[in-house]
């Protein structure tokens, strides 16, 4: 979990009796969807109860997984969670740990790899091009109901009548963009 180029070892989180969580780094309280955050982000942590300071940083882990899982995110099936009970005490229990982390290395080894695919596939196709065409016919659109910075006043004061028919051309030229746009996307769809 330790990001590239990080030299220091993890982070200390310490937990008090009244659950709340202490950022040593920072030195200030957290919560759990702190921790929830610097684990997507790859920060290596360690939570060590303050009293005792035992290492509780696999109970903390399992704590945010139920409260993700509570709040409707559910990523663990009931089959694999009853599955995974069932595992306790089993003979083959010790090799479960190995196993999921390779299985959860090889996946996200697998989701980089399709997500650069995927990203490679679309950087020289029509969709490409269609999204930078949209961009600047949106940044073309939000200039145009600017006020003229050139113009002092022109906001307060209304503007000129010529500066005002140059903007209806210019807003039916990016509606007729954005027809020819619209027809060429539905085309690709088909």
């Amino acid at each position: 979990m330790k990001k590239s180029g990080e030299t220091n070892g993890p982070v200390i989180i310490k937990k008090y009796a009244n659950r709340r969580l202490y950022n040593t780094e920072t030195s200030s309280y957290i919560t759990l969807e702190h921790l929830a955050a610097m684990t997507r982000e790859g920060r290596d942590f360690k939570v060590i109860d303050a009293k005792s300071e035992d290492d509780i940083t696999h109970n903390v882990l399992t704590q945010i997984i139920m409260e993700e899982e509570a709040r409707g995110q559910t990523l663990l099936p009931v089959s694999f969670l009853r599955q995974l009970i069932a595992l306790y005490g089993d003979s083959m229990q010790a090799l479960v740990p190995g196993y999921l982390e390779a299985s959860m290395e090889s996946f996200r080894r697998n989701q980089q790899q399709f997500k650069t695919a995927v990203e490679g596939a679309f950087a020289n196709s029509p969709f490409a091009e269609l999204a930078k065409q949209n961009m600047a016919m949106f940044e073309a659109a939000t200039a145009a109901f600017k006020p003229d910075a050139t113009q002092p006043g022109a906001a307060a004061h209304g503007a000129t009548d010529e500066s005002a028919a140059a903007k209806d051309d210019e807003i039916a030229a990016l509606r007729s963009e954005l027809t020819r746009l619209q027809d060429k996307v539905e085309k690709l769809g088909k």
